[in-house]
């Protein structure tokens, strides 16, 4: 399930799997359906992910990000850059399926990818703490599922009345 690859730089480690995730998420936004506004469309996505932080063994829990940004200024300021990246890309993806001002996008794009700043410093503040894979998913899975729920409903009424709901042709 977990294949060993080398990285050259713990940069290179870090970008190529959140490249993966900025991808998927900027495609299920601009392939939602015109009733879905963008963090009703990410919201399985990132649960799944979330959940599925109980599957990283034990032995590799503490080579995930969130506690390497906990314990390296470095990789702390690596998170913020991608998070910041994200956070552009999720805002272009909104800018073009959604009819929103293009400042409503990129706070909504910050907004996202926020929600991914998140998981990962609650992580690795809670494994930091000796708390194991399994228990820090437990506890992320309802606080994640609120912020999505409070950005669900407001991308619903952002904008003109409907406005995140129009999509562009």
């Amino acid at each position: 399930m977990f294949e060993e690859v080398y990285f050259p730089t713990k940069e290179q480690l870090v970008t190529d799997r959140e490249q993966r995730i900025q991808d998927r998420l900027c495609e299920l936004i601009r392939s939602r359906p015109p009733a879905l506004n963008p963090a009703a469309a990410v919201r399985g996505f990132v649960l799944e992910g979330v959940d599925g932080i109980r599957d990283i063994p034990p032995e590799l829990w503490r080579g995930e990000i969130g506690y390497l940004a906990v314990i390296s200024p470095t990789i702390h300021r690596l998170v913020l850059e991608l998070v910041e990246r994200q956070a552009i890309a999720l805002a272009s993806a909104i800018s073009d399926s959604t009819e929103v001002s293009p400042e409503v996008a990129k706070l909504q794009g910050i907004a996202l990818s926020s929600v991914f700043q998140i998981i990962i410093s609650e992580a690795g503040r809670r494994t930091q703490k000796g708390h194991s894979p399994t228990k820090v998913a437990r506890a992320l899975h309802p606080i994640v599922e609120r912020v999505l729920d409070e950005l669900d409903r407001w991308f619903s009424i952002s904008g003109a009345p409907g406005a995140s709901h129009r999509r562009r042709t």
